[in-house]
């Protein structure tokens, strides 16, 4: 008699269905100490519960797309603090390698931009899910 398959999902079924790449759910999702543990194997393959996937997906790889007022200016200081998920560091060197945009106002030499411009710069970054219109 043959045992029955496992239920749950593999490596490779989990970056099918996330539209990830195999290597990154398999060299940098795994190493995160919350990574859900196996339930099971499948021939040489760990197997993993699906729920616990989508949970840690969510806790720890999504970013939640942050409310920011539109038209308040905020310092890159300011952004890190309203929990964007970058810091102000990576903002400026973005900004220098033209993956930020310019800001919107630079008086007394202070790079500000409007929550709008910032909303939409965040959009663009892998793992930013967007927040929905009202």
């Amino acid at each position: 008699m043959v045992d029955p398959a496992p239920e749950g999902e593999t490596l490779a079924e989990i970056a099918r269905r996330t539209g990830r790449p195999l290597t990154t759910v398999r060299n940098t999702w795994t190493r995160h100490p919350h990574f859900p543990d196996p339930i099971d194997k499948r021939g040489r393959w760990n197997v993993y519960e699906p729920i616990a996937i989508d949970g840690f997906i969510r806790d720890h790889i999504d970013r939640q797309a942050v409310q920011l007022e539109p038209d308040r200016l905020y310092t890159a200081q300011h952004l890190e603090a309203a929990g964007i998920g970058i810091r102000a560091g990576t903002i400026r060197a973005d900004l220098t390698r033209g993956r930020w945009p310019q800001p919107d106002d630079t008086t007394d030499g202070v790079n500000r931009w409007y929550g709008r411009t910032a909303a939409k710069a965040l959009e663009k970054r892998r793992g930013y899910r967007r927040s929905r219109e009202r």
